[in-house]
C-alpha cells in the first residue's frame, strides 16, 4: 500500500503546464507586497504535522457510526496511511500514536523499523486514563469512572501513573520524545470533590510521570473546558495548564487544541501568552462551530487560523517555533485520509498568508497607534493567493501539487478496500 512517486510526477505534469505561470505571478505579488516569494515556499516546505492514528479510520458519535471500506486493521497499516498521506503532502512526517488503542507490545521495535521504511516518524505519545482497558486497569479491580490522576482511590492513581510510564518506555523503543497527558478527570455535580484535592492530587500524578522521563522528554499538560466532566475539568483551562506544566518541571509544557476552549475565546491570545513563557509546546489543529467538534481545520474560522498562525510566526521569529504539531480531528462523514489531506492542505495555506504579513509595516502600525492601518497590513496578506507557493512548496517535497485530486486518481482507496476489505474499525473508540 505504497503510492508510486511516478504517479504523483505523472499527476504533476498534468498540471505544470498552469502551476508555472501562477507561481511566477504570486512570487511576483508577493515581492511588490515586500514579501520574499520563495523564504514562504522554503517554510512551508519545512513544516511537517504529524497525524494522528486515531484519524485514519471513520469517527463516531454518541449516536452511531458510518464506517467507510478500507480502513486499517493494524497500527502497521495506520502507519502505512500516514505515509500515502505523506506522499501526497510532504508534510506529514510523523504519526502520533494513542495507547493502548496502537500498543504493539513487544513488536514496537518491529513497527519502528515498518515506519522508517515508508520514511515515517513517531511524534508525541499519546496516554489513554480516560477509559477502564485491561492493559491499564487490570481485571477491573481499579477504575477510571471517578477520575484517573484525580481519583480519591490510590489505586486508580497508581494505574494512571503506572500506565503513562509504560506509554513513555514504548515511546523510547518507537524514538518519540514527548508524552501528552489529556485526563477527563473532572466533577459532573457540584460538591462531588473538591476542586483543590483533584488538582493537587493530578500534579503530584503529573510530577511522578515526569520523574519517568528521559533527559531529552518533554510533558504536555493539555486542557479542555468540558467533555465528559461537564460541571468541572481539573485541567479547564490555559492557566490550569500553565500552572500544572509549572508546578510539574521544566519540560513540562502546555498543549493547545483549537476545540478546547469555549465558544469566542481568543486562543491566538493564549498562544501568545504560553509562548511568551516559553510554556508552548504541543498543538492540535481542528476547528469548531459550539464546541469540541473536531471540524476540518479551518473550514470554519479561518481567519482565526491565520491570525494563530501569526502568533506562532512571532513566537519564533519568523520561522514556526520547534513543536509538537498534530491534525485532531473526528471524521464522520468524509473519507478520513481526503478530510486530512484537506486539513494540511489548510494548514500550509494558512502558514504562507501570515507568512505574507509584512512585519515591519504591521509592527510601524501598532507603533504608531493605527489600528486601520494595521487591519490593511493583516489583510492585505489575508487576502493574498497563496495556492501556488503551497503548491511549489509540496512539488519540492516530492509531493503533489493537488493532493486531493492526485489521491483520487492514483485509486488508494480503491486499493485499500480491496485489501483490507469494509469490516474494519480503526479508532479505538
Amino acid at each position: 500500500m505504497i503510492i508510486d512517486p511516478d504517479r504523483i510526477a505523472e499527476e504533476n505534469e498534468l498540471r505544470r503546464s498552469w502551476h508555472e505561470p501562477d507561481l511566477a505571478h504570486a512570487v511576483d505579488l508577493a515581492g511588490r507586497a515586500g514579501i520574499d516569494g520563495e523564504a514562504v515556499i522554503a517554510e512551508v516546505a519545512r513544516l511537517s504535522v504529524a497525524a494522528p492514528s486515531w484519524a485514519v479510520g471513520t469517527g463516531g458519535t454518541r449516536f452511531g457510526r458510518f464506517p467507510g471500506g478500507g480502513e486499517p486493521r493494524s497500527t502497521e497499516e495506520k502507519v502505512d496511511d500516514v505515509a500515502a498521506l505523506n506522499a501526497l503532502t510532504g508534510a506529514n512526517r510523523s504519526v502520533s500514536l494513542h495507547v493502548p488503542w496502537d500498543d504493539p507490545g513487544d513488536g514496537a521495535a518491529a513497527l519502528r523499523a515498518h515506519a522508517q521504511e515508508r520514511g515515517i516518524a513517531f511524534d508525541a505519545m499519546n496516554s489513554n486514563t480516560f477509559q477502564d482497558n485491561p492493559s491499564t486497569t487490570g481485571d477491573g479491580a481499579v477504575s477510571y469512572k471517578f477520575g484517573s490522576l484525580a481519583n480519591v482511590d490510590e489505586g486508580a492513581r497508581r494505574a494512571a501513573v503506572d500506565h503513562n510510564r509504560y506509554v513513555v518506555d514504548l515511546g523510547v523503543t518507537l524514538g518519540s520524545r514527548a508524552i501528552t497527558v489529556w485526563l477527563a478527570d473532572g466533577m459532573n455535580h457540584p460538591g462531588q470533590a473538591s476542586f483543590r484535592g483533584q488538582f493537587e492530587r493530578v500534579l503530584d500524578g503529573l510530577r511522578q510521570i515526569y520523574a519517568h522521563l528521559p533527559d531529552d522528554w518533554e510533558l504536555y499538560t493539555e486542557h479542555k473546558p468540558y467533555e465528559p466532566a461537564f460541571y468541572s475539568s481539573v485541567n479547564n483551562d490555559w492557566g490550569t495548564s500553565l500552572l500544572l506544566a509549572q508546578g510539574t518541571g521544566e519540560r513540562a509544557k502546555c498543549l493547545v487544541d483549537l476545540g478546547h476552549h469555549l465558544p469566542n475565546t481568543n486562543i491566538e491570545q493564549v498562544v501568545s501568552r504560553l509562548a511568551m513563557v516559553g510554556r508552548l509546546g504541543g498543538f492540535h489543529f481542528n476547528d469548531s462551530k459550539y464546541g469540541d467538534d473536531d471540524l476540518t481545520v479551518g473550514s470554519i474560522k479561518p481567519f482565526e487560523l491565520f491570525l494563530i498562525f501569526g502568533e506562532l510566526l512571532a513566537a519564533g521569529g519568523g520561522r514556526m517555533p520547534e513543536a509538537a504539531y498534530m491534525i485532531d480531528e473526528s471524521h464522520n462523514l468524509k473519507d478520513p485520509l481526503e478530510d486530512l489531506i484537506q486539513a494540511t492542505d489548510t494548514i500550509q495555506h494558512a502558514l504562507a498568508l501570515a507568512l505574507c504579513v509584512n512585519r515591519p509595516d504591521l509592527a510601524d502600525a501598532q507603533q504608531a497607534n493605527d489600528p486601520a492601518r494595521a487591519a490593511e497590513v493583516l489583510h492585505r496578506a489575508y487576502r493574498s493567493d497563496v495556492r501556488p507557493l503551497v503548491a511549489e512548496a509540496r512539488r519540492r517535497n516530492g509531493a503533489a501539487l493537488d493532493p486531493l485530486a492526485t489521491f483520487r486518481a492514483v485509486g488508494y482507496r480503491a486499493a485499500t478496500v480491496a485489501e483490507r476489505g469494509t469490516g474494519a474499525v480503526a479508532t479505538g473508540l
